[in-house]
């Protein structure tokens, strides 16, 4: 007989967030929101630091981080030795494409989706080594994940070294199918790198399916972890690619403490390990909390949101509706306007924290769903947006 239970409603959620009650909080993609209970996890690991660092740093630090990523591989699907923590998907991104064999005339290949942060790492890295980046136009409305894989696969020249994609979208919210270009990409000798920086706690992961060579995502976006926790993955056979960003300890170790990948990326100098430590604690609010469900529910709370902003702009959505592309951030198209004025309108006459943000040319509205959020919260961004219009 399966057991019963009780799932949280958004209300009750809303008291476990610190969140400005006051504020309509409809931008949890940008930098994500920490519940009460794992909040004070990282605030005991910081005291615990503060009150014997040597102790905490110089003797309980390889188990301590042992533990933490031994946790987060199990919940994403990969051995713990194939991964580490770092601060963000940036410094991922920096850390691969800043010491990958580049040549001239190399190509990278991407799509006109991806975060602008991202585009300007690989611009720097090319300048540098005269390698090329190639952003694949991939048109909107998205129809078919073959028909995807295909627009995408044109831009493949002999020259193309790096697959380098998103699987959730900052700009578009779009998810798209990387598992089968990944596959792909491998059979063409291509190495992958997925910035996957909306995928952790938003969709499940299973990185050892997916394929990639190289995965990177934040934890304090949609897992909920405290700001400054993201992991970097590299495959086994891809991780002697992989150089520090920053020598320290763990460069040319006489004594290994686990694998070289791990020595080198894990100790980098002196620093707060207390966001690392608390993505357990995120972990375990999420499955106290029946996360499967919850996104399940945000999901149709943002197909809720979808319809009605579609109705009043009379503008297509940028793809099917099906949860293959996008689950619960959406992006959707709005008229032509002043998009900087809008966001502050929406914030300051109507207390409602969501971006509108131009992407080829076009304004657009992106909406985050969390758990914290209602059919109201939905209700006063259309009522907003009806009187802007």
């Amino acid at each position: 007989m399966s057991r019963r239970f009780e799932l949280p409603s958004p209300s009750s959620l809303q008291a476990l967030f610190l969140l400005d009650p006051n504020i309509v909080f409809l931008n949890h993609g940008s930098f994500g929101a920490t519940p009460r209970p794992v909040f004070d996890t990282y605030q005991r690991w910081q005291r615990e630091l503060e009150r014997q660092p040597v102790e905490f740093l110089g003797r309980r630090f390889a188990d301590l981080m042992r533990d933490a990523r031994t946790r987060l591989a199990a919940f994403v699907g990969c051995a713990a030795d194939d991964l580490v923590y770092v601060p963000n998907a940036t410094t991922a991104v920096n850390i691969v494409a800043r010491g990958l064999p580049l040549n001239p005339g190399d190509e990278i290949l991407a799509t006109d989706h991806e975060y602008g942060a991202m585009d300007r790492v690989w611009q720097f890295v090319c300048r540098k080594t005269g390698a090329v980046y190639v952003r694949q136009p991939m048109p909107v409305p998205v129809t078919t994940a073959a028909d995807f894989v295909e627009t995408l696969w044109a831009g493949v020249t002999p020259r193309t070294r790096v697959l380098f994609l998103s699987h959730i979208t900052s700009p578009t919210a779009l998810i798209f199918p990387i598992a089968t270009l990944c596959r792909r990409a491998r059979d063409a000798g291509i190495l992958t790198v997925v910035d996957g920086a909306h995928a952790l706690g938003q969709i499940p992961l299973r990185l050892e399916e997916i394929g990639a060579d190289v995965y990177t995502s934040n934890a304090h976006k949609w897992l909920c972890a405290p700001k400054g926790a993201a992991f970097l993955y590299v495959r086994r056979d891809a991780q002697p690619l992989i150089e520090p960003l920053i020598v320290s300890w763990g460069y040319a170790a006489e004594k290994p403490r686990t694998s070289r990948f791990v020595d080198e990326q894990e100790w980098t100098g002196t620093r707060d390990l207390s966001a690392y430590l608390s993505v357990p604690a995120a972990i375990e609010f999420q499955k106290e909390h029946h996360w499967d469900q919850v996104r399940q529910n945000c999901h149709a709370l943002a197909r809720v949101a979808r319809e009605r902003i579609t109705a009043l702009t009379g503008l297509a959505p940028l793809s099917p509706d099906a949860p293959e592309w996008y689950a619960q951030m959406i992006t959707l198209p709005l008229p032509p306007c002043d998009a900087a004025q809008i966001k502050t309108r929406l914030l300051d006459e109507f207390h409602i924290e969501v971006p509108v943000l131009v992407w080829q040319g076009r304004p657009f509205l992106r909406v985050s769903i969390q758990a914290y959020n209602t059919s109201s919260d939905v209700e006063r961004l259309v009522d907003a947006l009806a009187r802007m219009w």
